[in-house]
């Protein structure tokens, strides 16, 4: 039996090696993939209190835990599975904290230590089978479930079914946009599945976080990996990080915008508190101007007219905040393309080469030509670059030089008297068809035949036909 991180209602993680019902072998990594799971960073250190932490933290399926009271001192650690008191009957869960940490847990969540029910035992052989049976269960009822809400007509959507421990009660939990009258709803439920019914309206975000997901970034939902507390995010963080109000960009799975906006909020208004309001303006010669954009990163403000608001001109903050001063002194600043100085380009040095269109390519491609050239050229002494370090050549076969061939005058006919009968001979003769040509050489010589005895003669087995007509 595992410890319960396969069967506690996520099948996507498991422990992995074999686990009993007494807990993991491991008690300290059980699950770290899971965002339930929690590592006990005082495993290894001793109490040095006499009395022991009788509260255990325990998770359940769905995103959820619930604290509880070891009051029989059984010797739980983290993956233990335990049946615990519910109403009504009991529940199936899987130990994720204890000792001294789950104080600061349920001060963190400010939970009294007087609403914390009791542990029963650690769960038997009957417990987990019921409570596999259960889980078994829960995909077939969340369908029948949404066909029952769409016939009575109801604008809600069954995200997650989850059965009790001992199969005596069902959890519906649900996403809707108004609110839904249950009567009769849960009239029907009741009738169809015979046990008691809870309904539980979840968000739009607890709901992505159930389904799962890739993001626009590539990587998981956070939300269904980690992310645990889910704060409201709205429009002004997109306009403090300079961003453009578009819904389809900002907005995730979930349709509301992304929990990621806010992992950087921080930063940015830490770096904005140093820059003038974006309502600035500066009194010019040439007339009024206003701040048109800025850039967080670069330290700068564009400023542009009212009257001609088509071009902009940048400046950094500092400069801005003395144009500043100036104007509440009532002087009033140089024309805004006077202020404004020449940039000077900043060579950077691109040390990963991206933006190099020959960067696949070899650059020493026509270097090593020269060197291979350089190499199979001899030496005055006859030698290729032996002597010179670059090791031994492997041995070829030299090549036998060729019988010269007299040269051919360009006009024949000039010379031809005096050309000896040999050369005249080896002027080219018009070409002959081939049988005759194979039937002139073997009649002139006879034992050509016999010079390669060795040779096998392959006879035709279908000889051509010969045409009288040729």
């Amino acid at each position: 039996m595992s410890c319960g991180c396969k069967t506690s209602g996520d099948s996507a993680h498991s422990c992995g090696p074999k686990k009993t019902a007494n807990g993991c072998e491991n008690v300290n990594t059980c699950g770290n993939s899971y965002k339930l799971s929690v590592f006990d960073w005082l495993s290894n250190i001793n109490n040095p209190a006499s009395n022991r932490c009788d509260l255990v933290e325990v998770r359940f399926k769905n995103d959820r835990k619930s604290f509880y009271k070891n009051v029989n001192n059984i010797p739980l650690h983290i993956g233990s599975v335990v049946t615990v008191e519910s109403s009504p009957g009991h529940d199936v869960g899987v130990v994720s904290l204890t000792g001294e940490l789950v104080k600061i847990q349920m001060k963190k969540k400010k939970v009294s230590e007087e609403s914390a029910l009791k542990i029963y035992r650690q769960a038997n052989q009957k417990d987990l089978e019921v409570w596999q049976e259960a889980r078994k269960k829960e995909d077939g009822v969340k369908l029948e479930a949404r066909k029952i809400a769409h016939r009575i007509g109801l604008e809600m959507k069954v995200t997650d079914v989850e059965y009790q421990g001992d199969s005596s009660k069902i959890t519906f939990y649900y996403t809707a946009d108004n609110r839904v009258d249950f009567r009769q709803l849960i009239k029907e439920y009741a009738g169809a599945f015979r046990t008691k019914i809870d309904m539980k309206q979840i968000g739009f975000r607890q709901e992505a976080a159930k389904v799962g997901g890739i993001g626009s970034c590539g990587r998981e939902l956070c939300c269904s990996t980690w992310l645990t507390d889910f704060r409201s995010v709205n429009t002004n963080v997109a306009r403090y990080q300079q961003l453009s109000i578009n819904p389809q960009k900002l907005a995730g799975q979930c349709g509301k915008l992304k929990c990621c906006l806010n992992y950087e909020l921080d930063s940015y208004l830490d770096a904005l508190s140093n820059f003038p309001s974006s309502s600035t303006t500066l009194d010019t010669e040439k007339g009024r101007a206003f701040c048109i954009k800025i850039d967080v990163f670069k330290k700068k403000m564009w400023f542009a007219y009212v009257d001609s608001s088509m071009a902009w001109y940048d400046f950094d903050i500092d400069l801005v905040k003395k144009l500043i001063s100036k104007n509440k002194r009532g002087e009033k600043i140089l024309p805004l393309e006077d202020l404004k100085q020449p940039d000077i380009p900043s060579q950077s040095i691109d040390l990963i080469q991206e933006n190099n269109v020959d960067r696949f390519e070899k650059k020493n491609r026509g270097n090593n030509r020269n060197r291979n050239q350089n190499q199979n050229r001899p030496n005055n002494n006859g030698q290729g670059q032996q002597g010179q370090g670059q090791g031994p050549r492997k041995n070829r076969p030299e090549r036998t030089e060729r019988t010269e061939r007299p040269e051919r005058s360009e006009n024949p006919n000039a010379n031809s008297g005096n050309q000896p009968r040999q050369q005249q001979k080896q002027q080219p003769k018009p070409q002959q068809p081939k049988a005759q040509t194979e039937k002139a050489d073997a009649s002139a010589n006879p034992e050509k035949k016999q010079q390669n005895p060795n040779k096998k003669n392959f006879k035709k087995k279908f000889p051509p036909k010969k045409d009288n007509n040729a």
